[in-house]
């Protein structure tokens, strides 16, 4: 019986939480597909393309595991919450952050990301500039699930150990070691959102500035 598409990503989602991005070759996922290689490449053309539709099966999965976003909230809050979700799904699963890193939205992706960059617009935000913030979001949000999931992974590999001499040779900075403390601090409050967290109330701040600006211009062009 012919393998699917989606039996491909499925099965690739599994053997990547059991061996790592690295260990996830056309080979390997052959094998536990019981089909040839080659076979693999009437699906995909190679690897990258295998990851492009991996990535977008993580993000549906956590976005249908998710009751929708209220309509009613402010649009700001709106955005806020999409961001947390897709980073809660690269975190989901092994390497997510390296899986998602450089993709490319597929074909059965763009009607979803046409919708909402047309949410964008109606908030007021000029296309091309909506387009703008949606990838500087994309970067934020990978770029922090990546150095969670390296953290993670360091610490595997190093044991806690080797934390706490780093913590020793910055007893003699005060000012990075007082920082550090705050920080471990925060962190052990809230868990491993920290920097996320903290780099996404910075955008959404300025998100809010700058639509302040383009709702001011709109008022005077209209006056």
């Amino acid at each position: 019986m012919a393998v699917t598409r989606d039996e491909v990503v499925r099965t690739a989602i599994r053997l990547l939480d059991e061996v790592g991005l690295d260990g996830l070759t056309l080979r390997r996922l052959a094998g536990k597909l019981h089909i040839s290689a080659p076979t693999l490449y009437w699906h995909f053309r190679d690897k990258r393309e295998l990851l492009d539709a991996m990535a977008e099966e993580m993000v549906r999965r956590q976005r249908e595991a998710e009751p929708p976003i209220p309509e009613d909230w402010p649009w700001d809050e709106q955005i806020a919450e999409s961001m947390r979700r897709q980073y809660r799904a690269i975190l989901a699963y092994r390497d997510g952050a390296r899986v998602m890193a450089g993709n490319r939205p597929t074909d059965a992706s763009l009607p979803v990301i046409e919708h909402y960059l047309a949410r964008w617009m109606e908030i007021g935000f000029p296309a091309h500039e909506a387009l703008a913030t949606i990838l500087s979001m994309g970067d934020l949000i990978v770029g922090a699930a990546l150095e969670y999931q390296a953290e993670m992974e360091r610490v595997r590999q190093q044991g806690k150990e080797a934390q706490q001499e780093v913590w020793e040779k910055m007893k003699a900075y005060p000012n990075l070691h007082a920082a550090a403390r705050q920080r471990a601090a925060r962190v052990a409050h809230d868990g491993h959102y920290d920097s996320f967290e903290h780099g996404l109330s910075l955008l959404i701040a300025g998100l809010r500035q700058r639509h302040a600006e383009l709702m001011a211009q709109r008022e005077m062009a209209t006056a």
